[in-house]
């Protein structure tokens, strides 16, 4: 996985790095521009005009050293370094002088007048003025040149981190005075800001760029964040023995439909099958049998009393897991016989969509959900059960500490799903797509989720790993059908392919 750490941690990685690889600062800065270099050369031709914008810090330190180096590569390159205070940081102050050094520059030195250079829809700035350091917003002349920069047509590439945006909370944060780049190009590890919907319009497209930072730093230092790659699926996934037979890979009972959204429990009941489950119950309305029985003679039913909607519970002793929600309705009856499920269950469930929307508007029944179950809540969802959330890290630390004060899993659905665990950990997906966002993907998912659980994966792990599938089957299907002409069943016919790509 890879470690998302607090900016507040990024000055301690890059610390121990140049104590104990050994390397001087200036040389981890040279390494860092290098690197940005290289990836900016493959992106941009020599045809473009380059305005590079640089403060006093060690973000403005980068600028200059990307500065020297795109000249040495033959880039036409204007460089401002702005310095109102005439302090510079020591990196910052030996890139100024190295650049000085060179022949045929451009380079203007900002103190407190400044006329800014005319940007076209030909130019690509840089931007260098602030790093993942900033704990206040930019005002004055800072938020006017960034105001200037989001005001022209040039493309702009953000290092490290776009000036302006925190790295975590934004909550308190001047939204007019963040620069909004198209391409962010950020050293060593994602910023936690980049995951959030809100920030897309100031980061744009990402990329992690490996500055080699110390593997014993990453692995000595702690955060709770982290981003999961396909790599770490691979290692989670069982692998099936020679002799197994159905009831080795486990029995789940999916509680689901109403009248008019059988749809949602057929989708969720073959995602289940397809990620695994060796057999499977679904517990529907009398009303959806021949719809079943007909559509997917795979799963075996268990009819409820009434024709229509969730009313009677049926035994769950026998099931390996149990999943409720999609499609189910928001009846009164259907509120009771959930907290009977509740109380009765000894495993974990797995709770989705309507059985979410019950559950948030009786809020006693939290307490009643056995240990370890998971909920897969989207935002508003999730706001329904917690309380409205000013923006997405809000959203993120009320999910952290519903997961951890109930012991369950909460997966936050979005463009990067975070999984929350009981011990506080959060698992953010890196796959998927916006093909995604169909009716039916999450009916899709719960189904992966009880599927994975039914074959013995801790909740946890049948969490990140169901929902990596998700996204890798999206993904595929998106490559086939496009992004726009998706639909969910499209995600559940490529989950053989998603196994197979990970494996």
């Amino acid at each position: 996985m890879i470690k998302i750490f607090a900016t507040d941690k990024v000055k301690e990685l890059d610390q121990y790095t140049i104590q104990h690889e050994p390397i001087s600062s200036i040389d981890l800065v040279e390494r860092a521009a290098t690197t940005f270099v290289h990836e900016f050369c493959r992106r941009y031709s020599k045809q473009v005009r380059i305005v590079i914008f640089a403060g006093q810090g060690n973000n403005g330190a980068d600028a200059l050293a990307i500065a020297r180096l795109l000249n040495e590569e033959s880039y036409r390159v204007e460089t401002y370094l702005f310095n109102p205070t005439e302090h510079l940081s020591v990196e910052c102050e030996q890139n100024k002088q190295r650049l000085l050094d060179m022949e045929r520059i451009e380079f203007t030195e900002v103190g407190r007048d400044f006329e800014p250079p005319t940007l076209t829809d030909r130019d690509v700035v840089i931007d260098g003025l602030f790093g993942s350091g900033l704990n206040r917003p930019l005002t004055g002349g800072f938020a006017a040149m960034v105001n200037y920069i989001n005001q022209s047509e040039a493309e702009v590439v953000a290092i490290d981190i776009p000036s302006g945006l925190f790295g975590e909370d934004n909550r308190k944060n001047d939204s007019e005075a963040i620069i909004k780049a198209s391409l962010t190009l950020t050293f060593g590890f994602p910023k936690l800001a980049f995951l959030f919907p809100e920030n897309e319009q100031y980061v744009g497209e990402w990329k992690i760029l490996d500055i080699g930072i110390h593997p014993d730093a990453i692995y000595e230092t702690a955060s709770p964040y982290s981003l999961v790659t396909e790599e770490d699926i691979s290692y989670s996934l069982k692998s099936r023995k020679r002799f197994a037979h159905k009831g080795t890979f486990g029995h789940a009972l999916l509680i689901a439909g109403s009248k008019g959204k059988m749809g949602a429990a057929l989708l969720s009941a073959k995602a289940c099958l397809r990620s695994g489950a060796g057999l499977l119950t679904v517990h529907i309305p009398t009303r959806g049998e021949s719809i079943f029985q007909t559509a997917f003679p795979e799963a075996m039913l268990s009819l409820d009393a009434n024709p229509d909607y969730f009313s009677t519970v049926p035994e769950i002793g026998s099931y390996s897991a149990v999943g409720m929600g999609p499609g189910l309705g928001q009846h009164l009856e259907s509120a009771a016989a959930i907290e009977r499920i509740l109380q009765s269950s000894t495993k974990p469930v797995v709770i989705d969509a309507d059985a979410i929307n019950i559950m948030a508007s009786n809020k006693d029944l939290f307490n009643k959900i056995p240990p370890r179950s998971i909920l897969t809540p989207h935002p508003k969802e999730f706001d329904r059960i917690a309380g409205e959330s000013t923006n997405s890290y809000d959203r993120l630390m009320k999910a952290q500490s519903f997961a951890a004060e109930h012991k369950i899993c909460i997966v936050l659905k979005g463009a990067y799903t975070a999984i929350c665990s009981p011990a506080g950990n959060i698992y953010f997906n890196s796959c998927g797509n916006p093909g995604m966002a169909t009716a039916g993907s999450g009916d899709v998912l719960t189904g992966i989720i009880l599927g994975l659980l039914a074959q013995d994966y801790s909740p946890e792990t049948a969490a990140v790993v169901g929902v990596f599938l998700h996204g890798t089957a999206g993904d595929l299907a998106a490559a086939f059908r496009s992004e726009e002409s998706m639909i969910a069943s499209d995600i559940t016919d490529m989950l053989g392919k998603a196994f197979k790509q990970i494996k």
